[in-house]
């Protein structure tokens, strides 16, 4: 069954996060994820916390795909790069 993952990002380090973005496409390829919507400027109704400039949906084939992705040590250079250019929390939804 399909999820999705939605990935909320304060950015810390602009030029780190542009240089994640050009490489984010082909990691979540790598385990069947792609990009729905990503939103530069999301309205935020409430925050527990640091509101997101970056707000993204994405989508796996299923759950064990997301966890793939997240856990692939050949993408651990990648996900050092999001989490080096900001503050990112990604949240797993039911397809």
């Amino acid at each position: 069954m399909t999820v999705q993952a939605l990935a909320l990002i304060t950015i810390t380090d602009r030029e780190t996060l542009s240089t994640y973005r050009d490489k984010a496409a082909e990691a979540l390829a790598r385990h069947g994820g792609s990009l729905i919507v990503v939103d530069p400027d999301p309205q935020v109704l409430e925050a527990a916390g640091d509101t997101p400039d970056i707000a993204a949906l994405l989508s796996f084939p299923d759950l064990d795909s997301a966890r793939a992705w997240r856990e692939d040590p050949d993408l651990a250079a990648t996900h050092a790069l999001r989490n080096k250019g900001g503050k990112s929390t990604i949240v797993m939804l039911p397809g």
